[in-house]
């Protein structure tokens, strides 16, 4: 598979496709088969690379896994499983922060878990110190070793009661994997709310697990002796949906997402009309489309659900650039997310970055010296460029520039899109694109 890709920009995308389960879903959930003592069924799962991560990982601590691509269903059997060594984890992992989400799992399964040096999306500063609080107070011990930090939880785990400085997704992920089979009652305030941790918790519930979630996004978790198995349809990937309504926006086009849920997408829906973007919510997805005439300027600011999700900004801004006006972006969930924006520059936009607080949420970053604002100026006309992709959202929208600028562009390291967005190449040529 090549690591670059030719556009020939100045084509409207216009045609169908489908997206299938969403990738911040289904590799957890394909974690959380782990504490099942029999096999776990997952359906409407995405051909992308993390599925192909996460099952090596699984297979490495001994699990069976069988995936059909075209059915779109994986089998998850780990009534049996075994230690794996941090060398193996790391050489699997790549840079897929999915390893700190096996631990707590392991640990109740194993009694002990590795977590190897951890990679991911250099998009801001994202630490591991929320896992392993989190581990620690749960009871886990933790040991540097030279091939990474290993854990062990000699008098099993208990229940904790834990408030998040940020209501982190991933924490949250955390806390929910562990806590199912710990001792006691865990409670967890200040959590992650997003639909992707509602349907993590709706198959733990299907597992046996007894957790209840309050309207002040506090969750209540008591522990239980032994999970089974489950059998669960993944919700639909809602930032490969925006991504390809951004894609239609910016490019006039015309495109119908096949699998769309407006249940997920609701703010996002809200902000594609106010740009001047069209949809229609049919019975099997939804149709985006340029109704032609000037698209509209518009302040903007990402926040956690049910707040403006930060991955839909990145594919947006380059619609923005075709917006007539100026358009205020204020960035508070990422801080350094606007890196994107350079390549944007080079192909004609007019994009301004700024340290201060651009919206009427005054964010965790305003006095920390990151540009997390941007004030792009339009409509501007975008001309062809060579683009290196920087991170997967990053790299997308830097794929829909190259698809709305007039001439020639090579974007080069698209590899890492294959990450989130399935078969993006068959699914480019199905619209239309001209690409090579």
């Amino acid at each position: 598979m090549t690591d670059s890709i030719r556009v020939h920009g100045g084509v409207p995308l216009r045609g169908e496709i489908t997206v299938r389960g969403a990738k911040n879903f289904v590799s957890k959930a394909m974690v959380a088969a782990l504490l099942g003592s029999t096999p776990s069924t997952l359906r409407n799962v995405p051909d992308i690379r993390d599925v192909k991560v996460v099952s090596e990982l699984l297979r490495l601590h001994g699990a069976g896994v069988d995936y059909s691509v075209d059915s779109g269903e994986i089998r998850l059997d780990t009534t049996t499983l075994q230690s794996a060594d941090a060398l193996q984890i790391a050489t699997h992992a790549g840079s897929s922060r999915i390893p700190i989400l096996l631990c707590g799992p392991l640990l109740h399964r194993l009694g002990e878990a590795v977590i190897p040096d951890l990679g991911g999306c250099r998009i801001g500063d994202r630490p591991i110190n929320f896992h392993l609080e989190i581990l620690q107070k749960f009871g886990a011990e933790v040991e540097q070793g030279g091939d990474g930090l290993h854990l062990t939880a000699p008098n099993g785990l208990t229940g904790i009661a834990h408030t998040l400085s940020y209501p982190s997704v991933g924490a949250t992920e955390q806390l929910l994997l562990t806590a199912v089979l710990a001792k006691g009652i865990t409670t967890l305030d200040n959590a992650a709310v997003e639909p992707e941790i509602k349907d993590l918790i709706d198959t733990l519930q299907k597992m046996g697990a007894i957790i209840s979630v309050d309207t002040d996004r506090s969750i209540t978790i008591e522990g239980v002796k032994e999970l089974r198995g489950y059998d669960h349809t993944a919700l639909a990937d809602r930032i490969e949906v925006g991504s390809w309504a951004s894609a239609a926006l910016a490019t006039r086009g015309d495109i119908t997402i096949h699998g769309a849920q407006q249940r997920t997408m609701g703010m996002f829906l809200n902000v594609f009309r106010k740009v001047g973007g069209e949809f229609d919510v049919q019975q099997d997805g939804i149709r985006f489309w340029h109704p032609g005439g000037d698209l509209n300027a518009i302040p903007l600011q990402t926040d956690v659900h049910p707040g403006f999700m930060t991955d839909w900004q990145q594919p947006l801004v380059v619609a923005l650039t075709q917006a007539k006006g100026l358009s205020i972006v204020h960035e508070t969930v990422y801080e350094n997310r606007f890196g994107f924006t350079d390549a944007l520059v080079a192909m004609g936009a007019e994009v301004q970055l700024y340290r201060e607080c651009l919206g009427d949420k005054k964010c965790r970053f305003g006095q920390r010296n990151f540009r997390h604002s941007a004030v792009i100026s339009g409509p501007t006309p975008l001309h062809a460029a060579d683009i290196e992709v920087p991170d997967l959202r990053g790299g997308f929208s830097h794929l829909i520039a190259a698809l709305a600028a007039q001439g020639t562009s090579t974007v080069s390291g698209i590899g890492i899109i294959d990450r989130g967005y399935e078969a993006f190449r068959h699914k480019l040529t199905a619209l239309g694109a001209a690409v090579e």
